[in-house]
């Protein structure tokens, strides 16, 4: 949780141009592969901070902490190769599920995940 506290201080609060100078770093790094620009939204307007991990951040909480918006959805735009991908929502802390996914598998942590297919 202490993580999480952080992070929000001093990313979350940012102007968003971290993230976003972050995602346009990685889309030019993979050159030659195709990437597609997925929008992940989480409803938890009571929250104070939101993460999205998965397998393409390597379940690693610090590196997409999303962008909370007036009407207290939390956003973030991710570009993700072609392919299935498994994530959670990190809502203070808590893991949860996204009731939009495409379908549930398990992590490798034996969680259950979300699923999502992006072509």
């Amino acid at each position: 949780m202490q993580h999480c506290k952080q992070w929000c201080k001093t990313e979350c609060e940012e102007d968003g141009s971290f993230m976003h100078d972050l995602l346009l770093a990685r889309e030019r790094n993979s050159a030659g592969k195709i990437l597609k620009r997925v929008n992940f939204l989480c409803i938890a307007p009571g929250a104070a901070c939101v993460f999205l991990v998965g397998n393409f951040n390597g379940w690693d909480p610090g590196t997409h902490p999303m962008q909370r918006q007036p009407d207290g959805v939390w956003r973030i735009q991710v570009p993700l190769h072609h392919g299935y991908h498994q994530y959670l929502f990190l809502v203070d802390g808590k893991p949860e599920l996204d009731p939009r996914a495409q379908g549930v598998a398990h992590n490798p942590q034996g969680q259950r995940a979300s699923l999502m297919a992006v072509n």
